[in-house]
């Protein structure tokens, strides 16, 4: 892995890795400025590809694009340990050019070092819509380490950078590499909205075995913290405190079963009228923790 200084990276820019804004007359230096036509067979994905390749309705409609007219943008790739090639960007038109039936594709040959190739991967989709908080945060991830790999300073200074190049603060970007943390099921949860990413954040704090404990709740009960409970999680979890029961305690805090309501009057029809209110709760509870224990609440 080829080694750089932070200057180098600061101003090795995405078109400048790209080539795509060559000045008017300049002749090309290289034959890594041409573009070749290669079996698309010889193409292999980018290691660690955090953005979905998806076959929805707008990669029908690049298919039937590719069929009228052909890839009109190159897919950029580099060569790869196997003889073949990594693609850097231009997965999608990889697979649409699949699904369309051709043999190869136009690409431009690259050659550019592990880091170099996870930046210019990342800048090259970050910015597009419809990108999943999990797709983010695996690859801002991706980059801050890369960045810091090539020499720019950890941390806040790092993610400031990285923020600037794609319009968001360093607290946001911090906020989405914390979303890596999150165990797969939470992490999916994030991504359907059922748990905003501050929450996520938070979540993401506790220790792997936690965030099991959450997941089996949230799971079985349908409840989803707010970011007040999840503070709590991450302060119990700081103590060493949170199992389990202090789980349930936090999260059903406050909450309520809306819309169900149960007539006193018909719960004593199946009592005699010798049972007291308390007897009766008593019963009451001890078949609903065996009706759960068998798996069925």
């Amino acid at each position: 892995m080829g080694s750089r200084s932070a200057d180098k990276i600061k101003f090795r820019s995405f078109d400048d890795l790209f080539g795509e804004q060559e000045p008017k007359g300049a002749e090309k230096e290289s034959t890594e400025d041409q573009v070749v036509r290669i079996p698309l067979a010889e193409l292999h994905p980018f290691k660690g590809h955090p953005f979905r390749v998806i076959e929805d309705e707008e990669m029908m409609e690049m298919v039937e694009s590719v069929k009228q007219f052909g890839v009109l943008v190159p897919v950029i790739v580099r060569l790869d340990q196997n003889g073949g090639y990594e693609v850097i960007a231009g997965h999608r038109r990889k697979r649409a050019s699949e699904l369309a039936g051709c043999a190869d594709i136009p690409v431009i040959v690259r050659e550019l070092t592990d880091d170099e190739s996870v930046i210019a991967m990342v800048d090259s989709n970050i910015q597009r819509l419809n990108i999943l908080p999990s797709e983010k945060a695996r690859a801002y991830r991706m980059k801050m380490e890369a960045m810091e790999h090539q020499g720019v300073k950890g941390g806040q200074h790092t993610a400031a950078v990285l923020g600037e190049a794609s319009g968001e603060s360093a607290r946001t970007v911090h906020r989405y590499i914390r979303l890596t943390y999150l165990v797969p099921e939470l992490l999916e949860l994030v991504d359907q909205k059922r748990i905003p990413v501050v929450v996520g954040e938070s979540l993401s704090f506790l220790k792997e075995g936690e965030q099991e404990l959450v997941r089996d709740y949230v799971v079985q009960r349908q409840v989803f913290p707010s970011k007040g409970e999840a503070e709590l999680l991450r302060i119990e979890s700081g103590k060493g405190e949170l199992s389990a029961e202090k789980v349930q305690e936090i999260l059903c805090r406050n909450k309520k079963a809306a819309g169900i309501t149960i007539s006193a009057k018909r719960i004593r029809d199946y009592f005699p009228e010798s049972y007291t209110k308390e007897e009766i709760e008593k019963i009451v509870y001890s078949l609903l923790d065996s009706w759960r224990a068998n798996g069925s609440g």
